[in-house]
Formats: structure tokens, C-alpha cells, sequence
């Protein structure tokens, strides 16, 4: 009684068991290809540096397009000065003469000198009774009259100095240098995209190739486990025929040797999937411990493109290679302009609306008087001893060199183009005689099955026929992946991998 309840007990812990693993395994997430792609452009850091790239081009860019308009800025400073300003150092004594019709002259009656008469004309004497003339020794005058002018009064506080403008600047003519300048602005921008769409193309066959390296060695792993299921049936019929006296330990020892070569294959499939799974996982940004599969793990039927050829010229325009390679050369166009503009004259407006105080604009004052100025201003170089064309000769090498290199880079995608096409091909034609082979296979274990099961074909021939089996079904698995693998290099190859 105790032991048919142990009975019972165990079959319901294996149910228990059955429905939780079902409940485990339903819930893993399965991702498709496309969700793959997508988590791994996300998470990639390169990718993010190249995507930030593209919006630092796209402000220069904007940054660029303002140098159109008219640069307006207010500046200010403050100054600090040791002393006062004094514009004399002392007192001045000034005499007082007489001025007629806008000339200095003196009369008699306003110096003390004594006179003497000399050729008609009244003389000056000086201190010492010498006649002189008082045009060339003023100095000798004595002045009966003086006014003053005190130093305390010519001296002004400028120990405090505030400046304050607002300036304005609105280029007409710089040589051609800023519309050069905005063009390479919006070439970076193009060229930055170009990139980011190489990188992630890249990205995406990394991703691609390791989604069907899972798939495959899981249609792998299911040939595999159909073959040690085959060899589980074979060995309780061996043994059956035995007791019969059909069959030899001998006999069930080769299927017992063959069993455990497919359980060491089945582990080392297992091991494949596992680590294939976590570089997968490595891409994608998924938790390296969380159990996942891919939804074509689980499809039979793998799904081809179908390749159709395509003009090299529209291959050019399509290959992001080739279109950053186009880009720099316009790039290095645009830099012959800007340093062709520094040979040529340049032009703006300046307007200035400028304040300080003190002032002078009515006597010295410690306040703010503004005034404003407008202007034109004019640049033209003379003479560098040839140093701007130099550079100017400089950049048009640099333009030469891109279009050497986009020439170059051409032939090479060519070349690339008309290999992938070839391998993809000859994929195809592997995966058209595997799936021949398989079906001949796959008849043959029939055949050898129901032989051995009639008692006319002997285990060793059963056992070479399940071999083949697995062998073409491998064969078909790795025909097919890479047919698709082969698909995917041929897009790449031709610009058609990421749809614009």
C-alpha cells in the first residue's frame, strides 16, 4: 500500500515538474532578427558616439548659418587708477595784456619795464637796463597785471573708469569664406550620417551572423536529439532481438558507442548555442543570465531573398563609403574657396553706440555721455611672401588625394559586389544538393529501418544509414545559413541592407 502511494506521490511531482518547466519555458522571451538589430544599434556604444557626431554636425551646421546676420555684442569695463589726473602741476600765472583782431600785443602801460626810444620806436629795458626785444625774451618782461589759473581746478577724478558699448558688425564681402563655410557645415552634417549608417550596417551583420550561427546550431541540436531518439529505439530492439537470438551483445555494444558519440555531439552543440547566446546577448544589452530564444530556433522553413543584379553606377550611390568619400572631396573643395578668400578683400558695417564716465563730451563730468559711430571697414591683403596661396595649393592636393581615394574605393566595391554575388550563388547551388542528398538520406534510413525492424539488414548497416542521415541534415542546415549569411554580405555589399 505504502509503496503504490509513493507511486502515486511520484507521479504527481512529475507532473507538478512537467507544468512548471512548461510555464519556465513559456516564459522566455523570444526575439526575432529585427528586435535583435534594433537592441544591439541601441545598445552599442559606438554607435551612440557616431549618433552624437551627427547632432554635433547638425549644430555647427546651425552655428554656421548665423554668420549671415549681423554680430551685435555689449562690453563693458572697469579701470582703476592709482592717482588723479592733474593737468598742471601748480598754480599758473598768466599776464593780462591786450588782443586786437584776434592778436596778443602789450602797451606800455601794462609792464613796468623802463622804455628807451630806439630808431623812432619805444624799446623795453630789462632789469639790468639792456634793451631787448620782447617777441624773442618774453622772459624779461615784468608784467604789472597777472591772472591766475589754480592747479586744484585742472585736476579731474579719473581714479574709477567705466566703459560700456554696444557693438554691432554685418559682414557684405568676405571672399566667398562664409557660404564656403556653411556648405562644409552641411557636408559634415551628410558625411556624419554616412558614417553613422557604415557603422550600423556593420552592426547589423555582426547581429545577423551570429542569429543564424544560434539557428543553425539549434536545427542542429534537433537533428541530433532525432538521432539519439532513433538510437534509444534501436538499443531496446537490439536488446529485444538478442533474447531472440537475432542479434549480439556485440551488436548492442556498437549502438551503445554510437548513442554516446551523438550525446558528446549534442553537448558540444549545447555549448555552442550557450556561448553564441551570450555573445549574442553581449550585443543586444540583455542580462547574460537570462534564458531567451530566437524565433526562427523554432521554423523549419528558412526563408531566402531573392538577389536580383544591380547597376554599379546605382551600387555607388546606395555604398555609404562611397558617399563619404564624395562628401570629403565637396569638403575639400569648399576649404580651396575659404583659403582662396584670403587672398580677396573683405568688407563689413560696423556700428558702435559707446559711453564712459567721466566724459568729455562737455567739460569732464562723472557721468555716462553716449555717442555712436558707424563705419566701413575694408581688409585687403598686400603681401604674405605667398603663404596664402601656398596653402591655397595645399588644399586643392587634399582634393585630388579624396578623389584618388573615392577611385580607388570604387574598384575595390566592385570587386566586392561581383564576390558576394558569386558566393551567394554558390551557396544556393551547395543548399540545391544538400537538400538532394537529404531526401536520398532520408529514404535510405527509411529503407535500412524497416529492414532492421524485418530482421534483413544487420545493425551496422541501420547505424551507417541514421550517420548519413545526420550528415546531409547538417549539411542542409549549414547550406542553408549560409545561403542567408551569403544574403546578407551581398546586401551589404551592395548598399541595400538598410532601407532608406
Amino acid at each position: 500500500m505504502m509503496i503504490k502511494n509513493f507511486q502515486t506521490m511520484k507521479k504527481i511531482v512529475f507532473i507538478i515538474g512537467s507544468l512548471l518547466w512548461t510555464v519556465l519555458l513559456s516564459a522566455q522571451n523570444v526575439y526575432t532578427l529585427e528586435e535583435c538589430r534594433q537592441m544591439a544599434l541601441n545598445n552599442n556604444k559606438s554607435n551612440k558616439i557616431a549618433q552624437a557626431e551627427s547632432d554635433k554636425a547638425e549644430y555647427e551646421r546651425k552655428a554656421a548659418f548665423t554668420k549671415y546676420f549681423p554680430d551685435l555684442s555689449i562690453k563693458g569695463a572697469y579701470i582703476r587708477n592709482s592717482d588723479e589726473l592733474h593737468l598742471i602741476s601748480e598754480d599758473l600765472f598768466l599776464p593780462i595784456g591786450t588782443v586786437n583782431n584776434g592778436s596778443f600785443s602789450l602797451t606800455p602801460d601794462q609792464i613796468k619795464n623802463n622804455w628807451t626810444i630806439i630808431g623812432g620806436q619805444p624799446v623795453p629795458l630789462d632789469a639790468n637796463g639792456v634793451p631787448f626785444d620782447p617777441k624773442k625774451n618774453p622772459e624779461k618782461i615784468q608784467w604789472k597785471q597777472y591772472t591766475t589759473i589754480p592747479a586744484d581746478q585742472l585736476t579731474y577724478d579719473t581714479r574709477n573708469i567705466y566703459v560700456a558699448s554696444l557693438n554691432l558688425t554685418q559682414p557684405v564681402f568676405m571672399g566667398g569664406k562664409i557660404i564656403a563655410y556653411n556648405k562644409i557645415c552641411k557636408l559634415k552634417k551628410e558625411l556624419a550620417d554616412s558614417k553613422l549608417n557604415t557603422l550600423q550596417e556593420e552592426i547589423i551583420v555582426d547581429i545577423d551572423e551570429t542569429y543564424w550561427q544560434i539557428v543553425s546550431l539549434s536545427s542542429k541540436k534537433k537533428a541530433v536529439e532525432g538521432l539519439i531518439s532513433l538510437l534509444n529505439k534501436m538499443e531496446n530492439d537490439v536488446t529485444a532481438l538478442i533474447e531472440t537470438g537475432m542479434a549480439t551483445k556485440t551488436d548492442k555494444l556498437s549502438v551503445s558507442v554510437k548513442k554516446n558519440e551523438a550525446e558528446m555531439a549534442l553537448l558540444k552543440i549545447d555549448n555552442g548555442i550557450h556561448l553564441s547566446k551570450m555573445l549574442l546577448a553581449q550585443y543586444c544589452g540583455i542580462p547574460l543570465n537570462e534564458e531567451f530564444s530566437l524565433k526562427d530556433e523554432n521554423d523549419e522553413s528558412l526563408e531566402l531573398g531573392i538577389i536580383e543584379p544591380i547597376n554599379m553606377e546605382d551600387i555607388y550611390m546606395k555604398r555609404s563609403e562611397i558617399k563619404s568619400l564624395d562628401l570629403a572631396t565637396q569638403i575639400y573643395k569648399q576649404k580651396e574657396h575659404i583659403e582662396r578668400a584670403k587672398l580677396m578683400p573683405s568688407i563689413a558695417l560696423i556700428g558702435t553706440y559707446a559711453g564712459t564716465n567721466p566724459s568729455l563730451k562737455n567739460g569732464f563730468d562723472t557721468k555716462f555721455e553716449f555717442d555712436w559711430h558707424v563705419g566701413v571697414t575694408v581688409n585687403i591683403p598686400l603681401l604674405h611672401w605667398g603663404e596664402n596661396i601656398f596653402t591655397l595649393k595645399a588644399a586643392k592636393c587634399e582634393t585630388a588625394m579624396a578623389q584618388y581615394k573615392e577611385d580607388d574605393i570604387k574598384e575595390k566595391i566592385e570587386l566586392q559586389v561581383k564576390q558576394s554575388e558569386f558566393k551567394h550563388s554558390e551557396a544556393l547551388r551547395k543548399l540545391e544538393i544538400s537538400n538532394r542528398n537529404f531526401t536520398k538520406a532520408e529514404e535510405n534510413l527509411k529503407q535500412a529501418t524497416v529492414g532492421f525492424e524485418e530482421g534483413v539488414v544487420p545493425a551496422s548497416n541501420l547505424m551507417e544509414a541514421q550517420t548519413a542521415w545526420l550528415s546531409a541534415k547538417s549539411n542542409v542546415i549549414e547550406a542553408a545559413i549560409e545561403a542567408k549569411v551569403s544574403e546578407i554580405n551581398y546586401k551589404k555589399a551592395t548598399g541595400t541592407l538598410i532601407k532608406e
